[in-house]
């Protein structure tokens, strides 16, 4: 527990609040926080910010599952790409040098593009499904079984992509969903992606735990800042322009993004 220090739970709290607000994913933020701001090295970023998900999470799936907006087809389809897709990654982890120079900068270049996109789909999501929507309304729609293969596909993507960077399932995998099911209300798409999250985060934080990747002081120190952080986001945020706000988180992103490619 040496490494405590409560400049960790203040940036918990500044990240859960901003998470309350705008329903961004804590990883966009917080891993390259670690990162950039405390020194962390990224794959002990990314490991711990994984178990750092899957607790923060765990309290959204209770709320979407209370309110029944869980979409269970949806989340095994996830799964069934995401967690082999999650467990291969961590056994190539495990064989790497975690240290050495060609591994950092892999897992910060991974970090940076995704943080472009992350910050892309924030200003851009709708426009995003609207072209998607007319180019596949002038095809046939899709079959539910190439439905599933997708989201399947889908499921695969976000296991590597967060698996590696702890990014990746809120900006890609809800834009994805929304233009793979059009029908599905928002809220069941979000919730279903939350409740995805849990265990694709889990195996992974878990993993990276056995591979010696767990800071578990830091860990403890972002849940005691983020846990109020994010309920008092969520009471906030009926009361603020989120626009506004969405506007200003994805040109921290994209900052964010530059610092990290350009190192």
């Amino acid at each position: 527990m040496a490494s405590f220090d409560p400049l960790y739970s203040l940036s918990g709290l500044l990240v859960g609040a901003l998470v309350g607000i705008t329903g961004v994913g804590g990883g966009s933020l917080m891993t390259p926080l670690l990162v950039l701001l405390f020194g962390v090295h990224p794959a002990t970023a990314v490991g711990t910010d994984l178990l750092y998900a899957a607790v923060t999470k765990s309290a959204g799936t209770a709320v979407h599952g209370i309110h029944g907006r869980i979409n269970w087809r949806v989340v095994g389809c996830l799964a069934a790409g995401s967690v082999p897709a999650a467990l291969l990654m961590l056994w190539m982890m495990a064989g790497v040098d975690r240290k050495s120079i060609e591994v950092a900068h892999t897992i910060t270049t991974a970090l940076g593009w995704l943080l472009v996109i992350t910050a892309f789909m924030l200003v851009f999501r709708k426009q995003v499904l609207a072209l998607a929507q007319r180019s596949m309304g002038e095809r046939p729609p899709l079959r539910p079984a190439t439905i599933m293969v997708l989201t399947t596909l889908l499921g695969l993507a976000l296991g590597v992509l967060v698996t590696l960077t702890s990014v990746g399932a809120g900006a890609l995998g809800v834009t994805v969903l929304l233009i793979l099911y059009p029908r599905l209300d928002v809220r069941e798409i979000v919730g279903s992606d939350i409740v995805h999250a849990v265990p694709l985060t889990f195996i992974g934080g878990m993993g990276y735990w056995m591979i010696g990747e767990i800071d578990w002081g830091m860990l403890l120190a972002l849940l005691v800042g983020s846990i109020p952080g994010i309920i008092a986001g969520s009471l906030l945020a009926p009361k603020l322009h989120e626009r506004t706000i969405r506007l200003v988180l994805a040109a921290t992103l994209a900052v964010v993004a530059w610092k990290l490619l350009t190192g």
